[in-house]
């Protein structure tokens, strides 16, 4: 894919295309290229606060009757790493980084967070090249939509925080969470965990890192006692 390609997937066209290319360009490149554009740190920067400011709108719009912890959390689960690297990967901004070439050796290309951080670049050169409005339109494209899935899955609950609260109203004791097992390469893992009290197995969940898969494993164990 090339950057005309990405334009013309997005429906949005740039003024100014070194800021595009601007926004793919990880710190580690600048090293390897005497062309190199500037890093996309300040984009990213830029871009995260775009992108807080849009979705908390959206959520204080849509949702009025939730109260501010709810939409925080919704909010978090909206804009977290993981999620961004999904949007990320749907639409192919991997392909375009310009990386060192020991960056894309070790995975750059599908590391979940150089992809977060490249999508709010690019958010970041969306609203610098065509305003508030642009930015938004493309939010409400790539993110907002995943809104319902999160409220109807409760994944934006701090389960681990939940499951905490439960087991220290019958006990002093908190639950812990050890992992069983791991398999994959370093930026891209998956982890087996299960959360314990005592000798006691609560629940088991799996994820692609291990704060994931401890969420999954506290929910699981929500789920088996009755309380989700």
């Amino acid at each position: 894919m090339t950057f005309e390609d990405l334009q013309k997937n997005l429906g949005i066209t740039f003024t100014d295309l070194k800021l595009l290319r601007q926004a793919f360009a990880h710190r580690s490149y600048l090293n390897e290229s005497r062309d190199a554009p500037v890093s996309n740190e300040r984009l990213e920067f830029l871009g995260d606060a775009v992108l807080s400011f849009l979705t908390s709108h959206y959520l204080y719009k849509t949702f009025p009757d939730f109260p501010e912890g709810t939409l925080t959390n919704i909010r978090s689960s909206l804009v977290k790493t993981r999620s961004l690297a999904d949007i990320a990967t749907e639409l192919g901004l991997g392909g375009l980084l310009l990386l060192s070439h020991g960056e894309e050796e070790s995975g750059g290309r599908t590391n979940p967070s150089l992809l977060a951080d490249t999508f709010e670049a690019l958010l970041g050169a969306i609203f610098l090249d065509g305003g508030i409005e642009t930015a938004r339109t493309f939010v409400e494209a790539h993110v907002f939509p995943r809104t319902e899935q999160i409220i109807e899955k409760k994944s934006y609950i701090d389960f681990k925080s939940y499951l905490q609260e439960i087991i220290q109203e019958e006990s002093k004791n908190s639950p812990t969470y050890r992992v069983t097992k791991s398999e994959g390469p370093d930026h891209a893992k998956t982890f087996w965990i299960e959360a314990t009290a005592g000798e006691a197995i609560l629940g088991s969940g799996t994820g692609r890192s291990k704060q994931e898969a401890e969420q999954q494993a506290a929910l699981h164990a929500l789920e088996k006692m009755g309380k989700i």
